[in-house]
């Protein structure tokens, strides 16, 4: 592509944001997505790892021509099932699809960070993976990517989430949990059915339902410490099929969302102590199937000081963000290798999942050259700096003549 100016830079990260916007896909239907990453990758000369396939998504790398460490930065890629309302010139062509993520966002600035790196790939003391990683709305995505073996020698690894309520030029950074571990969970409450006006010849699963979610409330408040998190919310009650009969059946389901790994297996032992022992003393039989998702998000302290420090150097307003109590498959990857997850603030209109859900453009080219340069500062804290003393800001003044 040439020398990347600040321009460029930001109106080539605005045109592939927009397509990607554009044409949504799904969790493991990123095929059209892939495509259009693999082009653009191409296009910029930036080799793609085939050595770690995927069936969507797209692994590639910068650097690597002098040996060294391998850092990874991530970006997932697929959309939602939403019906877009903002009305963009460039909304979702796709009806009942949208970016209502901003994996748009990510994907572009990771795009954008490769492209900066290319420009200096020489001078790269070791290898930047990028993982543009499918089905993070499915949160298996992360699995499949470490089952490909992209992660078995990488030391560090980076990944970001636009945030709509921090504004642009904002990041948020912190050590520790930033992201709640998201567990589902369906209980089904078998009763014995009967006419409604006998309820006496039957065993209601409506009545014992109610008492179970009932009970489940007290877990937060009765065995979660206060300085503790902990979540449980039941979202879905089903039962019955006419108005004067008692069912034979009930089922609810949920999510619980923890911060503490003891403190999430704390409250499922809990949960299923109360529907077992409801259940059965209202004469029902329960089941329980877990929905096992993501485990929190945990930012290792030392990545966590190193990337402020390449922030305050890129002079951003630095914040420590409340951990979401959503879920991210980028967890997966911290279990594996040390690394951090941050926020960087996009002043958006609306919360992620809203179908009127947009963000603030000016924050590409800030995130793509976050990107960047804490990719060059984490190589050079894993093996020394470069040859010829030069840091973040030889990356970065690609985007900044």
């Amino acid at each position: 592509m040439g020398d990347l100016t600040a321009k460029r830079l930001e109106r080539k990260l605005i045109e592939i944001r927009r397509r990607l916007h554009e044409n949504p896909e799904l969790s493991h239907e990123e095929f059209e997505t892939t495509a259009a990453i693999r082009g653009w990758l191409g296009e910029a000369g930036i080799r793609i790892a085939e050595q770690y396939p995927l069936a969507t998504g797209v692994v590639a790398e910068v650097g690597g021509t002098r040996g060294g460490p391998v850092i990874a930065i991530r970006a997932d890629i697929d959309a939602l099932p939403i019906q877009e309302e903002t009305g963009l010139p460039f909304a979702s062509r796709i009806q009942g699809k949208m970016h209502a993520c901003g994996h748009d966002f990510h994907t572009a600035a990771a795009l954008g960070a490769a492209l900066l790196l290319k420009q200096r790939e020489h001078e790269l003391p070791g290898t930047v993976r990028f993982l543009f990683q499918p089905a993070e709305e499915k949160a298996k995505g992360a699995s499949q990517v470490i089952a490909s073996g992209a992660l078995e020698d990488v030391e560090a690894i980076f990944g970001l989430h636009n945030k709509p309520d921090l504004p642009v030029g904002t990041i948020g950074i912190k050590s520790g949990p930033i992201m709640a571990a998201a567990d589902g969970f369906v209980v089904e409450v078998e009763g014995r059915g009967t006419h409604a006006a006998v309820p006496e010849a039957g065993i209601d699963p409506i009545v014992a339902s109610a008492h179970i979610i009932t009970a489940l409330q007290s877990i937060v408040s009765r065995n979660v410490s206060a300085l503790e998190s902990a979540v449980i919310s039941v979202t879905r009650l089903n039962s019955g099929t006419a108005w004067n009969v008692i069912a034979e059946k009930a089922v609810f389901d949920g999510t619980l969302r923890t911060f503490d790994e003891k403190v999430r297996l704390k409250v499922r032992e809990r949960f299923e102590q109360i529907v077992t022992g409801v259940g059965t003393a209202l004469g029902t039989e329960t089941k329980i199937k877990w929905l096992v998702g993501p485990p929190a998000v945990v930012n290792d302290p030392k990545w966590a000081e190193r990337s402020a420090k390449t922030a305050a150097a890129l002079g951003l307003t630095i914040v420590e963000p409340k951990p979401s109590p959503a879920g991210e498959d980028f967890a997966f990857y911290l279990r594996e290798t040390p690394g951090i997850f941050f926020f960087l603030g996009t002043s958006g209109p609306q919360e992620w999942h809203h179908p009127a859900f947009d963000v603030d453009e000016r924050s590409l080219p800030i995130a793509a050259e976050f990107f960047s340069a804490l990719a060059v500062d984490a190589l050079e804290q894993l093996y020394g700096s470069h040859p010829d003393d030069s840091s973040s800001d030889a990356i970065l003044s690609t985007g900044s003549q």
